[in-house]
């Protein structure tokens, strides 16, 4: 082994050793004690569930078929395998049935309709009307008055406060 590998563990050494038999020459060191991590957690999450089969079976310690069924399921619930090439043809080919939409022809770069690009407005801003000194009073009269019951004539008398909206396009720069 290299020098300084006398104060790895051992379980350190078979992942430098996988690493390099792999041929990973240069990593952070950090990397082994990542892929240790990851190792051990792995472990611990198979041996929990044969335990849990095991007693499910009745069983008083753990065996091989606790362990491979265990390492099935871990298996199946992980990893995924990708759609077959024919699933994979059949999407591209229904998805390049949709034509692209048209481009705008002028001097530069084609771009697509405005509706379609992301530098059309996309925004609105809601601006309250402004309330007149007056309304302004009765509001606070209102708020001051100690009557529990308002009646529904009373309601209806104020003003509804509906607000505006407004938009603005955003200004083409100039070079």
């Amino acid at each position: 082994m290299a020098e300084g590998d006398e104060d790895l563990p051992r379980d350190a050494k078979i992942v430098k050793s996988l690493l390099k038999s792999m041929g990973v020459e240069e990593y952070e060191p950090r990397v082994i004690h990542q892929f240790l991590e990851v190792w051990y957690r792995y472990v611990v999450d198979v041996l929990t569930d044969a335990q849990v089969y095991s007693e499910h079976a009745g069983k008083t310690t753990i065996d091989c078929d606790d362990i491979k069924l265990a390492v099935q399921s871990k298996v199946n619930s992980s990893f995924s395998q990708p759609p077959a090439r024919e699933v994979l043809l059949e999407l591209a080919k229904n998805r390049n049935k949709i034509p692209l939409p048209k481009s705008i022809s002028a001097p530069g770069i084609p771009l697509p309709p405005e509706q379609d690009t992301l530098i059309s407005p996309n925004y609105q801003l809601s601006l309250p009307k402004k309330q007149s000194a007056r309304e302004a009073e009765e509001m606070e009269e209102d708020e001051e008055s100690t009557e529990l019951s308002v009646s529904q004539e009373q309601v209806t008398d104020l003003p509804q406060q509906t607000p505006q909206r407004v938009s603005f396009p955003i200004a083409k720069r100039t070079k």
